[in-house]
């Protein structure tokens, strides 16, 4: 399955439009890491368990869109789009949306 950013695909004719797709996912981010997380931004520096985190919950968004335009019988998927946002009362939990056009190449 291909995914692009982009809403055509060099070289490839799109043959059938399936319609948007969508993945998501809402990720906890547990005490140690926030502790950690504080004494970077005392100290500076990245913070690596939370860019862990961030792929993680960006690897799943995509997975399930990818599962859901192949359901539909695309072979690829444009206009991807990634959403990140933070929910729950505290901030403490991610969530990260991925959408695009489902669609067959030639």
């Amino acid at each position: 399955m291909l995914l692009s950013t982009t809403p055509t695909i060099e070289g490839k004719r799109i043959t059938k439009y399936y319609g948007i797709v969508s993945g998501e996912t809402i990720i906890g981010a547990n005490v140690f890491r926030d502790i950690f997380a504080s004494i970077r931004d005392i100290v500076g520096g990245r913070s690596g368990s939370y860019e862990e985190v961030l792929r993680e919950a960006k690897d799943i968004a995509l997975r399930e869109m990818e599962e859901q335009a192949a359901r539909l019988g695309a072979n690829a998927v444009v206009g991807v789009d990634l959403d990140y946002e933070t929910v729950g009362g505290s901030g403490s939990m991610l969530m990260v949306t991925a959408c695009g056009t489902a669609v067959s190449l030639e």
